[in-house]
């Protein structure tokens, strides 16, 4: 899923429209919903500090919106294939069905790696058992690792949202 795309689904989850979210990034009122389709559609990329603030709105991790390019299968194998250099991931076979699998014999990404994945397992088993419902599952994976105890990487909440709803509100 493209960046254009990956703003347009979060958008729609937040239930913003294209203007609102423009005028909150700092577009101008006149063409906010304007830009924000070209970005939404792909004619347009958002620079690196829009996308900050874009995050910051929308209140998700930018890496939750600047994701590899996934939108085919090819695109989505290469990027197993930069995931299996640079990661150690392999592909297996357990039970007569292919898996994907951690390597033990790289042992400082295994262990990032296992800590992440077991997270995220978890958070799954939340939600298939109703623990947790699915906007609060993807509140987690949206905004991963801010919430995430097991990672060991800095939580920053994001006020960017909240801030802007509340002076919109005045």
């Amino acid at each position: 899923m493209a960046i254009g795309e990956r703003i347009h689904f979060i958008r729609n989850l937040r239930g913003l429209t294209q203007k609102l979210l423009g005028i909150a990034v700092g577009l101008p009122e006149k063409s906010a919903d304007v830009r924000m389709a070209q970005y939404e559609t792909g004619n347009r990329t958002p620079k690196a500090d829009l996308t900050q603030k874009l995050a910051n709105v929308l209140d998700v991790s930018p890496m939750a919106l600047d994701v590899p390019n996934i939108d085919s299968y090819l695109g989505l194998m290469h990027t197993l294939f930069a995931l299996e250099d640079i990661y150690g991931l392999k592909i297996g076979e357990i039970d007569g069905e292919v898996c994907l699998r951690l390597d033990k014999s790289n042992i400082s990404s295994y262990k990032n790696l296992f800590n992440m994945f077991t997270s995220w397992q978890e958070q799954a088993a939340k939600l298939q058992s109703g623990e947790i419902t699915k906007e609060q599952y993807d509140q987690w994976r949206y905004n991963y690792p801010r919430f995430d105890d097991k990672s060991g990487f800095i939580k920053v909440p994001s006020s960017g949202l909240s801030d802007f709803i509340v002076d919109d509100l005045k």
